[in-house]
Order: structure tokens, then sequence, then C-alpha cells
């Protein structure tokens, strides 16, 4: 069985991609950079901010699926500056306190809409 999760609390797609799929009784959320949900709009201010922007989205959508961010297995962080990734982890360890997910963290040339992060999460269903 394979379910599309869409949901107000995280940013639309802005791309042919679904903000989430279940299936096999996991939950794939698709990366997310630091776009209000409400706005579309990016937010203001630095790799703090976004990180924090990014992982409510997160929050939204995995909750959206009736999962939840302690269901979390693994992450996956894109940085466009690994300079940034100090101030990034601060921010990251509020969302997972205790028994964090598996996590990769990779500096790239690039993201969209030109953000410093984007986040995409694997959780249990």
């Amino acid at each position: 069985m394979r379910e599309v999760i869409s949901t107000e609390h995280g940013p639309k797609a802005i791309g042919p991609y679904s903000q989430a799929v279940k299936a096999n009784g996991l939950v794939f959320i698709s990366g997310q950079v630091a776009l209000h949900p409400a706005t579309g709009q990016l937010v203001e201010g630095g790799i703090a901010e976004q990180t924090e922007r990014v992982l409510e989205n997160l929050r939204g959508i995995v909750e959206a699926s009736g999962s939840s961010m302690h269901k979390a297995v693994k992450v996956s962080v894109f940085l466009k500056d690994m300079n940034d990734f100090a101030a990034m982890n601060d921010v990251y360890s509020r969302y997972f306190p205790s028994a964090p997910p598996a996590r990769s963290t990779v500096e790239v040339a690039r993201l969209p809409r030109d953000v410093r992060v984007e986040i995409d999460l694997i959780a249990l269903a």
C-alpha cells in the first residue's frame, strides 16, 4: 500500500514530487527547505533560523502522516557550507534530544532557492 501525504503543515511542493509517501510501515519525507507553509516565503535569517523552519516543516508533515519525530530512523542533511555544521547541529539536537535517528550530513554546491540547508527524513509509520 502506498499513500501520498499532503498537508498545509508543510510547504507545498515546488516541483513534481509529494511532500511525503507512506509505504510498507515507513514515511518518506521529501527534502524540506526553509519555506514557511502559510506564506510560501523563505524565512529570514541565517542557518539557525533556516534549520528551525526546516525541522518544523518536517514535524508538520511527519505528524500529518500519523507518525512523529520520535519515530524518525534516518535523516539526511544537505548544507551549502559545512562551516554551518555546528549551528545547524545545535538546532537539530533540540528536535532529537535522545535516541536520535541515523544521519548523514554533506556539503553540496547549491540547493533550491539558494537556501543554506535542506533536510529529508524517514520515519516509522
